[in-house]
């Protein structure tokens, strides 16, 4: 209770929260110089918010050398620890748990409905998405692509995308995966249903997709790498 006092603290400020949000969505260590520039406030001021972070293990930060000579800048990054605030206290990491073993326990048969659930639910995201467009509007390939992303940044992949010339292949990363702690026990089930769910969300959009993974956060790779050759 107290870590969740000091937690909520520390957010209450808006320049700091913002902060925050920032790195989120930067995928890489940043600089209290860079922090600085975008917030258009002193260095100083920027040092005091990634240190009210850090301190609360929201981030974490180390000295490197630039290659540039002079002193070696301190760079912060998104630090493993999962923030969690609920009011009242709930448990949904355990329920994760509880309703993952529990499709387990029912052999190939609850492992198919677990993955034609996350694909279930890749589809109803994206039907969110395309929903909140103009009704009867035609999605040509750049609009479908947008709704991927606005898709995917709501279900907290943090995801980066990008098109070949010919836009019959997408690339994508995903820096965050939203399960995570529950995949380090139960790999091949949740990172199969995963894929479903990624499945679901692409065949939302296109006549055919073949999803190509090429990296895995679980496996000790920075980001969940995808190819995805498409027919518009």
């Amino acid at each position: 209770m107290e870590h969740t006092l000091k937690i909520t603290n520390v957010l209450s400020d808006p320049t700091r929260y913002y902060i925050y949000q920032y790195i989120t969505k930067r995928h890489h260590e940043v600089t209290v110089q860079e922090v600085a520039e975008n917030f258009n406030i002193h260095p100083n001021v920027a040092r005091l918010h990634l240190s009210k972070l850090e301190d609360v293990n929201m981030l974490i930060s180390e000295t490197k050398k630039t290659g540039k000579g002079g002193r070696p800048s301190r760079l912060y990054r998104l630090s493993d620890d999962v923030i969690q605030l609920h009011f009242p206290y709930r448990d949904y990491m355990l329920l994760s748990k509880v309703a993952i073993q529990t499709m387990l326990t029912l052999g190939e048969t609850g492992k198919q409905a677990l993955y034609l659930t996350g694909k279930r639910f890749g589809t109803e995201i994206i039907e969110q998405e395309i929903a909140k467009r103009t009704l009867g509007e035609e999605l040509d390939f750049n609009n479908k692509l947008t709704i991927l992303k606005s898709a995917a940044t709501l279900a907290g992949f943090y995801p980066e995308f990008e098109a070949n010339g010919d836009q019959s292949k997408i690339y994508f990363q995903i820096y965050n995966c939203p399960f995570k702690e529950i995949a380090e026990e139960q790999q091949e089930a949740v990172c199969s249903m995963h894929q479903e769910f990624l499945k679901g969300m692409f065949e939302a959009l296109f006549d055919s997709v073949d999803l190509v993974e090429k990296e895995n956060i679980i496996s000790g790779c920075d980001t969940c790498t995808y190819h995805a050759f498409v027919t518009n």
